[in-house]
């Protein structure tokens, strides 16, 4: 259930109305907008009599939610989220690349990278120090000396961080390291790693959709991390699984309007991981953004040829330069900023 304020509502009179709900043992997500405020209950709503609310003076309408999300329904949250990374903001009219190696391999590796990724116009650099393989006797990532290279490039470079946690054990070290802690499509429904991660931190969220998700799955994921207390979730579709076998997954690009009409929350695509060959990254990143995504996760990799992980989809760093250029024209058609 949403309560619609009207215009002329006072702050004492959010106030007045949050207290009533509560003492009816409901919880109370307040948005404020330009022009509106919208009050979201949650909980057990039939102890609510919409009638009595809607008696109110300050009170414009009371709506009922079917959707069982609610945190991060657009109904409660009418005007899209803009969430700060590292000081990069990612939603409303900006436009986020993230750059970066599938995996860490050596801190001259990244740095190397981050430092040609920036100088390309990426403003956060991705990669992976703990790696989730298909196989067991693939790399499976360097671990926390593979956070303290991506530490060590920021410093270098400037760069937020981003990288995936895969286990709650090391939810502190990634707190204390990473700008944003990216929950993989193997783990989108580990249940109980999105509780803690939303209890343990404020910290921005990039949960990436899983192989065979539902929109409405996806978004209940991303509620699992809000109703436990974060707020700031980020979505990024990395493709799905179809019947075609040629590509690694099919880039999913409904999912951007989707994402949008439905919920408040940025939404980042990952053109690498999707279709699995660089020479694909170009064209569906260009299609990404000319749907209206707000930001791009690249692989660049300057020997791809050699890398211990993903390196047939992964771009020089000469072509993620001619990228960016590229970009730049689409970007400034659908009012994006890089």
């Amino acid at each position: 259930m949403i309560i619609v304020l009207k215009q002329e509502a006072k702050t004492e009179d959010v106030t007045r109305i949050e207290k009533t709900i509560e003492e009816k043992g409901l919880q109370v997500h307040v948005s404020k907008g330009e022009n509106q405020t919208i009050m979201g209950l949650i909980g057990d709503t039939t102890k609510v009599d919409p009638e009595s609310i809607e008696v109110d003076p300050a009170v414009e309408k009371v709506m009922h939610v079917s959707e069982p999300y609610k945190l991060a329904n657009r109904a409660f949250h009418p005007e899209d989220s803009v969430i700060d990374v590292g000081g990069v903001k990612i939603g409303g009219g900006h436009l986020a690349v993230i750059a970066g190696p599938c995996s860490v391999e050596s801190k001259e590796q990244v740095i190397e990278i981050a430092k040609a990724a920036k100088a390309a116009g990426a403003n956060l650099l991705r990669g992976g120090a703990f790696k989730p393989r298909t196989s067991p006797y693939a790399f499976q990532g360097m671990g926390s000396a593979g956070l303290d290279i991506l530490v060590a490039a920021k410093e270098a470079t400037g760069l937020p961080i981003v990288s995936e946690l895969m286990d709650a054990k090391y939810l502190d070290e990634f707190i204390e390291k990473v700008d944003l802690i990216q929950i993989g499509a193997r783990n989108m429904q580990n249940f109980d790693l999105l509780k803690k991660v939303g209890k343990a931190t404020k910290k921005p969220i990039l949960l990436k959709r899983g192989l065979s998700a539902t929109f409405q799955e996806w978004i209940m994921s991303a509620e699992y991390i809000m109703a436990s207390g974060n707020p700031n979730v980020i979505l990024c579709e990395r493709g799905v699984r179809t019947f075609e076998s040629y590509t690694r997954n099919t880039l999913d690009l409904q999912a951007v309007p989707v994402i949008k009409e439905l919920t408040h929350l940025p939404i980042i695509i990952d053109p690498s991981h999707a279709g699995g060959k660089w020479w694909l990254v170009n064209p569906m990143a260009k299609a990404a953004v000319a749907a209206g995504c707000d930001g791009l996760m690249i692989e660049v990799h300057n020997n791809p040829e050699k890398a211990l992980c993903d390196g047939p989809q992964s771009l020089k760093p000469a072509k993620f330069e001619q990228l960016m250029k590229e970009l730049k024209p689409i970007a400034d058609a659908v009012g994006k900023e890089i």
